[in-house]
């Protein structure tokens, strides 16, 4: 892979995040929360997902018309240059719905199966984080500039603030409910924000210790799992294995494996 390949992609990815980004946030009706239909909101944002998508694919598209994609909203071509981009337009639905500032646009770029690139640019918090592999983590935010992100100081399990999301469907969310009650007594507290990959960059950022999920696509995580990485944190799955549907774990180094090995022992990753 040549050097500068990440850097070209970090380069459109960050352009691409930024426009669909500013499409999400200023094509928003302002009463979409209470639209008068049941629904109406939802046929609203599913299309604000689906145009979002559609202005990543085509400009990337434009510039490296070879490549891949898989996103969210059914964006899947193999691409003939090795190179694949992995889009979340939209992460964080139910928060976008509802006016709460907490969503993102999700963007990542691999070459032969890893990400080498990755950008989520969250609009409403005026931040925009991205890291290429070996390069650290960054983010730029309207106040504070650009600064390189480094994950907490390690902090004892009971002293650690962990985030984690909900399945949409009820039997699942139930059992995540009580893998939560029972994680609870053991942490300082839990939070669930409802944006995989601004979990993943707060973990980055120092802002949390640690963070789980079950029942995750490829999108929700890829650019974010590269920020945390890159920030200094640890990821994976179950125990040996990497990020997946069955569970995502991504914590500060010393968090990490004891945390993996109570979610494995309460069953986390299935009903």
């Amino acid at each position: 892979m040549p050097d500068a390949l990440p850097a070209e992609l970090l380069a459109l990815a960050r352009e691409a995040a930024h426009r669909a980004g500013e499409l999400l946030r200023d094509g928003r009706p302002a009463d979409l929360a209470v639209a008068a239909t049941k629904s109406s909101p939802i046929d609203v944002v599913t299309e604000m997902d689906i145009a979002a998508e559609k202005l990543i694919t085509d400009l990337i598209s434009a510039h490296r018309p070879d490549d891949g994609f898989l996103g969210e909203e059914g964006a899947a071509t193999e691409g003939t240059s090795g190179v694949r981009w992995v889009i979340d337009p939209l992460d964080g639905t139910v928060n976008y719905l509802y006016g709460l500032p907490t969503w993102s646009v999700s963007i990542a770029a691999e070459v032969a199966g890893e990400a080498v690139a990755g950008v989520v640019a969250a609009p409403m918090r005026g931040e925009t984080f991205h890291a290429v592999r070996g390069g650290g983590a960054w983010a730029t935010g309207s106040r504070t500039g650009e600064r390189r992100l480094a994950c907490r100081p390690t902090a004892p399990l009971d002293q650690a603030l962990v985030s984690t999301g909900f399945n949409y469907v009820t039997e699942v969310r139930t059992h995540q409910a009580e893998v939560a009650r029972r994680l609870i007594p053991l942490l300082r507290d839990i939070r669930r924000g409802g944006s995989a990959a601004i979990d993943l960059c707060d973990l980055a950022a120092g802002r949390l210790d640690g963070y789980y999920e079950r029942g995750l696509n490829a999108w929700d995580v890829a650019a974010g799992d590269l920020i945390a990485r890159e920030a200094g944190a640890l990821t994976g799955g179950r125990p040996g294995e990497r990020p997946s549907r069955d569970l995502a774990v991504a914590a500060t180094p010393g968090v990490f494996a004891p945390l993996q090995r109570l979610l494995e022992d309460f069953g986390a990753w299935h009903d």
